[in-house]
């Protein structure tokens, strides 16, 4: 008895503790995001997620938990062969979920139950969505999901009708959704095991994915924009939008041309193929940078293209978006910065206005820590894993962009499916740094900026 006392006492005092803790926004959006993982392996370790006779692993089940919530869509288990109906659904809401945003999901259901949202949820809204400032952030969620629940929609219903030409109704149904949810949400999942290499040359199922991946990869910002703009809210685009779009066509221009050009005379990929599907395959590619859908085998291409496809997957797609990377506007940046400096110039300026220097310091310092980042655990799995060197960087790098595409296997899995159970654990924390990398960057920072009263004397340093 008095041994359960001690012990009721003892879990008292450490939940009293846990309740005293007052965690930032961007800590409770990770915290929330690593409970949900652990709910999504928990759903599909049980027996109904699986087919009879075929075992789940817990380590497969977290991968694929947290490539579910980190809308990556690396796969370590053929997902239409290896998992039923009800873990095929699992990785479906975990991908709706992940999507959106914890915080987001948790805000509408507090407006449909008709609560109000407070500063504290405002400020997880902010962070979790990448929001400019927290103004008018109800009206964005609600923006948010009208957006999603119609292009969603909409996608779900024109895919339905070409797969209804393959299969059933009912499947049609099913597979509409499903892959209209993974395409808007960037999340490269399929339920074909050589995604979509069978649909390479149907017009219309590549023009419905592509415009999903798009949309879902340029942001919210922009589309709250264009509202606003076309209701008369506004009496000029920001300058966010106008750099999201430009930026996101010269990618999808310098992707198409790039993998054109580099695979053109391969005899294994595009040689075969006519003029129009050798540029079509090689757009759907440059769009799917983001979201990990293929049309050919990609272990195939030349080590060339494998590279330069790589650096566009480390771009990734736009501020509060459904994709991840070093995203399409702190490139901009960068490469403003650099034409900046090299026209000694002193602001960096673009469409008649300047960019802050805090803003400007904020991407350098993102673009270096996610090369440094990439690097070193390239180096770190070149060591455990006896792959070739550029299979994992293309790896990590996907991982690390959130964007699914991978050297694999002949049976459709990525190629950490090939990995040991120490390569999988990396590969699942380079999914979440890259998903989740700046809210986990807040469970180790200060809650205020410490600003000291003195500035040390200026020193020149020759460099170049």
């Amino acid at each position: 008895m008095t041994t359960w006392r001690q012990t009721e006492s003892l879990g008292r005092r450490v939940w009293s503790c846990l309740l005293r803790i007052k965690l930032l926004p961007g800590q409770i959006v990770a915290l929330a995001a690593g409970v949900l993982i652990l709910i999504g392996a928990g759903l599909l370790m049980l027996p109904i997620a699986t087919p009879p006779g075929l075992p789940l692993r817990f380590i497969d089940a977290l991968f694929t938990a947290t490539s579910a919530v980190c809308v990556t869509g690396l796969i370590v288990l053929d997902t239409p062969h290896e998992f039923t109906m009800f873990g095929q659904l699992v990785i479906l809401i975990l991908i709706q979920i992940g999507g959106l945003g914890y915080a987001l999901m948790a805000t509408l259901i507090l407006l449909v139950l008709g609560h109000r949202i407070g500063l504290r949820d405002r400020m997880m809204l902010a962070e979790t969505l990448s929001t400019i400032d927290m103004a008018g952030s109800v009206r964005f969620v609600k923006i948010v999901a009208l957006v999603t629940l119609g292009l969603e929609g909409l996608g779900a219903l024109l895919l339905t009708l070409r797969f209804w030409q393959d299969m059933d109704v009912g499947q049609a149904m099913y597979f509409g959704l499903f892959h209209a949810v993974s395409a808007f949400n960037n999340a490269g999942f399929s339920l074909f095991s050589n995604s979509l290499i069978s649909y390479r040359s149907d017009i219309a199922l590549n023009v419905v994915v592509t415009i999903l991946i798009v949309l879902g990869s340029i942001g919210f910002l922009v589309f709250e924009d264009a509202i606003d703009y076309w209701k008369g809210r506004r009496f000029r685009i920001q300058t966010h939008t106008k750099l999201v779009l430009i930026t996101t066509l010269i990618l999808l221009t310098t992707g198409t041309l790039g993998i054109s050009a580099l695979e053109w005379n391969n005899p294994q990929t595009f040689q075969p193929l006519s003029i129009g599907e050798r540029l079509a395959t090689a757009h759907f590619h440059a769009v799917s940078r983001t979201a990990g859908f293929t049309t050919i085998d990609i272990s195939d291409m030349h080590d060339a293209t494998l590279y330069f496809l790589l650096l566009l997957m480390a771009i990734g797609g736009s501020p509060g978006s459904m994709s991840g990377g070093i995203k399409t506007t702190t490139i901009a940046i960068v490469f403003l910065t650099i034409w900046t400096v090299l026209r000694r110039r002193e602001d960096v300026e673009i469409f008649h206005r300047r960019i802050p220097r805090d803003l400007i310091i904020r991407a350098l310092c993102l673009c270096i820590l996610a090369l440094t980042m990439i690097t070193l655990f390239t180096l770190l799995l070149s060591f455990t894993e006896h792959r070739p060197f550029l299979s994992i960087m293309f790896e990590v790098t996907s991982a690390m962009g959130i964007v699914g595409m991978s050297l694999g296997d002949d049976e459709g899995r990525s190629l950490s499916a090939l990995f040991t159970d120490f390569g999988k654990v990396t590969i699942i924390l380079c999914m979440l740094l890259g998903r989740f990398g700046p809210l986990m960057i807040g469970l180790f920072a200060i809650k205020t900026a410490v600003h000291t009263p003195y500035r040390y004397a200026e020193s020149r340093v020759v460099i170049g």
